[in-house]
């Protein structure tokens, strides 16, 4: 890869990442995650230390079809970006950089890495790219939006309720947990999200399973002491649910976006005509005060920027988002 001068500034050398970088990177990435918990303090302190930071990388390394730049400057490492490809059936052709998968001394740099690290993936026809930038770098989010990229979808952390804290839900309704009767109604709740995703301004296709399948799994799951189940009832109806559990089970929360110790919340829904009583907030809160009771200092949760319902719920509650999901479609 061809050096190249920005701003009359000494000669930027980008290459290929080889694990020669990776002490170098690994510094990198230990300060920007330093940074970024004196922003969320919530966030896993040992990603602080290099040989913790190289860890990530190398795991980053790892993945599919990954592959990456480095920048030096005087022949110091001051930029690397790695991307690899997740499932194609889910994603597409596509290219993720994951939160350990970037860093640099200056937030615009990471247009020169991309430049020189995408042109090879988009070659390859790996036009669907994402990037997990931390929420808080408000330098950074705004190189990668200079990319053409834009929020897709955030994580968030917040810290358990005091011993205090008590769910009240509106008189109205009961939150509980559920009984094996349950299990079509629970059934049912498992649909809202992907019926809801294809509509405006969400405009994200899921697959819609056999509502029967669904009962099944559920009823795979209903004793398996890894999850916990809540519904919120309405006159005898049961018009919403939430699913609670160690965020280790979150496929999507590994790396720098995990605390220690921490609780998720997994998925919750309300039916769209049981909204409009609290069901939401009732559910929302009541997994809240089960992090705390579980002995969780601190518990997870993430969302699509544009399910405007879940922004106003979980924000509502107290999440604060430590990690953007930024995306961008390269056509031509």
């Amino acid at each position: 890869m061809a050096p190249m001068t920005t701003q009359g500034r000494t000669r930027l050398e980008i290459e290929p990442f080889t694990p020669q970088a990776l002490d170098g990177a690994a510094a990198l990435l230990a300060d920007r995650h330093r940074r970024h918990r004196a922003a969320e303090p919530l966030l896993d302190p040992s990603f602080e230390e290099p040989a913790r930071a190289r860890a990530a990388i190398e795991a980053e390394l790892a993945l599919d079809k990954a592959s990456g730049v480095v920048a030096r400057r005087d022949g110091e490492i001051v930029g690397y970006l790695i991307g690899h490809e997740k499932s194609t059936s889910s994603w597409g052709p596509n290219v993720w950089v994951e939160a350990a998968g970037h860093a640099a001394t200056e937030p615009l740099m990471v247009r020169e890495l991309y430049a020189a690290a995408a042109g090879p993936w988009v070659d390859e026809g790996r036009n669907n790219h994402h990037v997990l930038v931390p929420a808080s770098d408000a330098g950074l989010v705004a190189a990668w939006f200079g990319l053409d990229f834009g929020q897709q979808h955030l994580h968030a952390v917040r810290a358990v309720p005091a011993a205090s804290f008590g769910v009240v839900p509106p008189s109205e309704l009961v939150i509980r947990r559920p009984t094996r009767e349950d299990l079509p109604a629970l059934a049912e709740l498992e649909l809202v999200l992907p019926r809801h995703s294809p509509l405006s301004p969400v405009f994200s296709p899921v697959p819609i399973q056999p509502v029967e399948e669904i009962q099944a799994q559920l009823d795979a799951d209903f004793d398996d002491p890894k999850y916990t189940f809540f519904v919120a009832e309405h006159e005898g109806r049961v018009i919403g649910s939430a699913i609670a559990c160690d965020l280790t089970i979150s496929g999507s929360n590994g790396s720098l976006i995990r605390p220690p110790k921490a609780g998720f919340l997994g998925y919750a829904a309300v039916l769209p005509d049981g909204r409009g009583v609290g069901a939401g907030r009732a559910l929302g809160e009541t997994v809240l005060a089960w992090a705390r009771d579980a002995g969780y200092p601190v518990i997870a949760t993430d969302w699509r920027s544009t399910n405007l319902e879940a922004d106003r719920s979980w924000r509502g509650v107290g999440f604060r988002p430590t990690f953007r999901r930024l995306h961008r479609f390269v056509a031509r």
